[in-house]
């Protein structure tokens, strides 16, 4: 089943739960939770304190999203009883296995972002050993950009990869996804679509939500 995860990261801060709120009762499934640092990407978002600020306010998962350097540091402050997935960047890892196994240890699904330029060929060693492939379809660090065609193709070469190695993969999809692509990420093999602005920028929250479970059914 596709499932929508709209992304904290557009949510107006003031109205967090109230928000969240919305999306859950639309029928969003999962909660992106997208953390920078301003080192590996240009800007600063939050931290564990806002993302923990929704526990036992909402029922659906946090898929935590880590696009900072150092991960292992902060691994255990997005380990809660609602984190499904902690996905780290493979630019950002020295030591990739490691860390991967570490989200393991602490019971949470382990997932990798690929940026742009990033090829699915880093992954060869640790194929098998993933939950989720994150791929970007912008640069990370910024909301509200256009969507990278060329993500497409990687997306189509992970669903390739994941019949062959790993049919219980998840391959998850963030940037610039909007009504008019939306359906063609989920053709190309995604099964976990990130949407921030086109979800939490819309006239009517609730309405945009299902628009888009609509097109990825």
């Amino acid at each position: 089943m596709n499932r929508l995860a709209p992304s904290l990261l557009s949510a107006d801060f003031s109205k967090l739960e109230e928000q969240v709120a919305l999306i859950e009762r639309a029928g969003a499934q999962v909660i992106h939770v997208d953390v920078m640092d301003g080192h590996f990407v240009p800007n600063i978002s939050f931290g564990a304190a806002v993302m923990k600020s929704l526990l036992g306010k909402t029922k659906l998962p946090f898929d935590v999203h880590l696009m900072i350097e150092n991960p292992d540091q902060y691994l255990e402050d997005f380990a809660t009883e609602n984190t499904e997935y902690i996905t780290v960047h493979a630019e950002a890892c020295t030591h990739l296995h490691r860390t991967v196994q570490h989200i393991k240890s602490l019971g949470i699904k382990a997932g990798v972002s690929l940026n742009p330029a990033t090829p699915v060929s880093v992954l060869e060693a640790i194929f098998e050993e993933l939950d989720l492939v994150l791929v970007m379809s912008v640069n990370p660090g910024f909301g509200g950009q256009s969507f990278i065609p060329s993500a497409l193709d990687k997306i189509k070469a992970l669903h390739e990869l994941k019949a062959q190695r790993n049919p219980n993969l998840v391959i998850e999809v963030d940037g610039g996804i909007t009504l008019e692509n939306i359906k063609s990420v989920t053709e190309a093999g995604v099964e976990l679509v990130v949407a921030g602005s086109t979800v939490f920028c819309a006239p009517n929250i609730e309405t945009r939500v299902k628009e888009m479970l609509e097109l990825i059914k």
